[in-house]
């Protein structure tokens, strides 16, 4: 993967081995325009890395890198944000070809493969079952806020609002308001099933 991007002209390549380091990366590069995001990368769990980059970094194109070419998670990525998905075996061609097709504005997969259907925002916040597709569920995430992603995140971990206001440091109110918000945009009744229905839609399966 590296090889074949280093081959593409005028691009500044750079490289990180953990989540962490790729979002640390982001956070000091406020001029990087397309990240390359191994959906199993070391500190990455499923589509939540996904999830965060695209609400932390909303102008920044993704495309997903993954060994798996299900129909489901390609759906998925696409409804959190993702600009294109390559399958680890893509070839240098391919590689090169997806670049410069995401930083033309347009949406890149595999020649091979059938663009999957993905809920558009306006059909996903008109369903108020969202749960029960998982698709239409995903796209509703991107309605989030950062910190809102984050409190999800805690929910369906099984945190309680006293062990989430700690671990990031606000008052159990405001992460009740967040929960509040969380609920109303996910379109669901409780944050149990807020949280199952996160996992779900996280998982790569």
């Amino acid at each position: 993967m590296c090889h074949a991007l280093k081959s593409v002209e005028h691009i500044e390549l750079v490289e990180t081995s953990t989540f962490p380091d790729t979002l640390a990366c982001l956070k000091s590069n406020d001029d990087i325009d397309l990240l390359f995001l191994d959906l199993t990368m070391p500190g990455n769990e499923g589509l939540n890395g996904l999830a965060e980059v695209h609400a932390l970094y909303p102008d920044v194109l993704v495309v997903v890198i993954t060994a798996q070419e299900e129909a489901d998670v390609m759906a998925k990525s696409f409804a959190l944000g993702a600009s294109g998905f390559i399958p680890k075996s893509a070839s240098v061609e391919c590689i090169i070809d997806a670049v410069y097709t995401v930083l033309d504005g347009e949406t890149w997969i595999p020649p091979s493969v059938q663009m999957p259907t993905v809920p558009s925002q306006n059909s996903a916040a008109s369903n108020t079952d969202s749960v029960s597709d998982p698709n239409d569920f995903t796209v509703r995430l991107k309605q989030l806020t950062p910190h809102q992603l984050k409190v999800l995140r805690m929910v369906s971990d099984g945190l309680l609002n006293k062990q989430i206001a700690y671990e990031l440091a606000i008052s159990e109110s405001t992460v009740k308001q967040h929960v509040s918000a969380v609920l109303r945009k996910l379109g669901v009744i409780n944050r149990t099933k807020a949280g199952i229905a996160f996992k779900n839609a996280m998982h790569l399966s």
